[in-house]
């Protein structure tokens, strides 16, 4: 027997449904977030989703990492934007190694449950990062061939070169190890979740997190190196580099060509992120701008308290403060 093996046992899940129910989205897309900075972020992602697309568009979260007051703006972004969601509990298997830190945790459920999160009819789900911004439609990675891979992520970076003493996958312990393969970036990925199931790829990365953690000094990007190690085993389908432009690592060249924008941190500058949102991507203080006026508006139309929780969440707007729960610097990496 596999002791490795999670099943359906574990989840619950409850949802908005107004797609038919014998049928799935269009485009499914799987996010997870912490704290209010990271909630608004989430909010903008997928506005800008829905933004360039005309399919259906399901967003599916983990709920125990959501406070109460994303989760009850929730239903009204879903009715302004027409979007389906479901939110998932799932209880972390005994038998398998727990992480301590919150944001380790959530980094685990990323990446180690991806065979049991969603409903085995569902053909495909794309995970992208709270910080992103889409600038394409997402159903063009739907339909994407991942030639037999079980998953597909973005290869980091090369084409800014100021930053290569800080590209970590090239020095040590993972230059020897990729021998020439790419490392590749976590924050937007594809997986095909009937190729995923059918070789067994949840348990084979549940087995291999269990002995690389046993090493507190293993993994220190939990959900994007252990699927870089083990590329052996499970290969990744490199997507093209314009599928995630991060300005720490692409050159400004490169980002007229972006479908997606990840603002990922710099050790060089250390810019927050807010501030770098606002200087990099105009339409993410149109979206920002557009979000608080839609809460605003529907916290005067339920005659909201002075104090309601939706406004402490969307109309006093986090500020970078927040961002501590996220991940570390390049250089801590290091």
């Amino acid at each position: 027997m596999n002791i490795f093996c999670a099943t359906h046992e574990n989840v619950t899940r409850s949802s908005n449904v107004s797609i038919a129910p014998s049928r799935h989205a269009d485009i499914n897309i799987f996010s997870v977030a912490s704290g209010h900075l990271y909630e608004r972020m989430l909010n903008i992602m997928m506005v800008s989703v829905m933004r360039h697309t005309n399919h259906t568009v399901k967003f599916w979260f983990i709920e125990q990492f959501l406070s109460p007051s994303f989760k009850s703006f929730l239903p009204t972004m879903a009715k302004e934007y027409n979007f389906d969601y479901e939110m998932v509990t799932y209880k972390w298997p005994h038998w398998l190694r727990g992480q301590k830190e919150k944001q380790r945790e959530i980094w685990g459920y990323k990446i180690l449950f991806l065979d049991v999160l969603f409903p085995l009819d569902l053909d495909k789900v794309i995970f992208v990062d709270a910080d992103q911004i889409v600038r394409t439609d997402m159903y063009e990675l739907v339909t994407y061939n991942l030639g037999g891979a079980p998953y597909g992520f973005t290869p980091m970076c090369d084409s800014r070169t100021e930053m290569e003493g800080f590209r970590f996958w090239k020095q040590g312990y993972w230059k020897n190890f990729l021998r020439g393969l790419p490392y590749h970036i976590s924050a937007l990925y594809v997986v095909d979740l009937k190729r995923f199931r059918q070789i067994a790829a949840g348990d084979r990365l549940r087995q291999q997190y269990h002995q690389l953690s046993a090493d507190p000094n293993s993994l220190s990007n939990l959900d994007q190196d252990l699927p870089n190690n083990m590329q052996m085993m499970l290969p990744i389908h490199s997507l093209p580099q314009e599928w995630l432009w991060c300005e720490t690592w692409c050159s400004d060249e490169s980002l007229k060509d972006a479908k997606t924008i990840d603002l990922c941190n710099n050790p060089l500058t250390k810019e927050p992120k807010l501030d770098r949102a606002r200087r990099q991507v105009p339409e993410w203080t149109v979206y920002d701008d557009e979000i608080a006026a839609l809460a605003k508006r529907t916290k005067q139309e339920q005659s909201a308290p002075k104090g309601d929780a939706q406004e402490s969440a969307l109309d006093e707007r986090p500020t970078e403060s927040i961002e501590a729960e996220g991940r570390p610097s390049v250089r801590d990496e290091l």
